[in-house]
């Protein structure tokens, strides 16, 4: 399966030993990478291994408040720049929203009518402009604020969590939003001022589970949102577990 990293935080941090160990885990997932630093988006469709770029960036050493990472098991859609995360797009009052995704879109007949429109062709891409369809219907008079804009991605995850696994993590330039429905996929351990998450832990230091169901929203290294517990669970079938033992040799 892919693997995700956020880190929100009110002042900057260097997390390069954090990153470093986490884009070490392409050796499993080896069909391409992406990461977010504050503003800026890199991503790639080689091993993350195999960049040039990502090892440079890594190298740096630099601090940043808001982080988001993704490799790439690919599991629907080809091997390409296209097909990478994050998905980044403005709605349509110019805010900018960027997602990551770990899992698979089973259920999803409303996300059809968007592989004539999406760039590549993953799930993850169409479920991500379903959103900012929403985004932008909701917001056709004028933006929501950030208690508005959490209310209704809690309701979209929740509505997509149906028979879908749905590890991700969103970023509407103030929020970092996390939400995981599978267990032992998602852990989270507290920084100096802010919270690192990631699917598995990065380092030797205590981390928690992510609790299951349940949208939170984080700004600047705190949390300020939790959604509606809701009871979608995936739940891994046999063809599903056997692919990601696959994965894992």
């Amino acid at each position: 399966m892919c693997e995700l990293l956020g880190f929100s935080a009110a002042e900057k941090h260097d997390i390069s030993k954090q990153m470093i160990e986490f884009f070490s885990h392409s050796i499993s997932n080896p069909h391409g990478w992406g990461l977010m630093l504050d503003d800026d988006i890199f991503k790639g469709c080689e091993k993350a291994d195999d960049s040039k770029e990502l090892r440079r960036i890594l190298s740096n050493r630099e601090k940043y408040r808001t982080v988001m990472g993704h490799i790439r098991f690919a599991t629907v859609g080809s091997i390409s720049p296209q097909n990478c995360h994050p998905f980044t797009a403005c709605d349509i009052t110019g805010r900018r929203w960027t997602l990551i995704h770990n899992g698979t879109i089973y259920k999803g007949s409303r996300l059809v009518r968007f592989m004539t429109t999406q760039q590549g062709d993953t799930d993850s891409e169409r479920m991500f402009l379903y959103m900012m369809e929403c985004f932008d219907r909701a917001q056709i008079h004028g933006g929501l604020c950030a208690h508005d804009r959490f209310e209704l991605m809690d309701k979209l995850v929740r509505e997509l969590s149906v028979s879908n696994k749905l590890n991700l993590m969103i970023y509407d330039g103030e929020l970092l939003y996390i939400h995981k429905n599978m267990k032992q996929t998602m852990v989270y351990r507290k920084l100096d001022s802010g919270y690192i998450f990631s699917t598995y832990p990065l380092d030797d230091e205590e981390w928690s589970d992510v609790e299951m169901t349940r949208l939170y929203a984080y700004k600047n290294g705190e949390l300020v949102f939790k959604g509606i517990k809701h009871n979608a669970y995936f739940e891994p079938t046999l063809q599903y577990i056997k692919a990601t033992d696959a994965m894992n040799i």
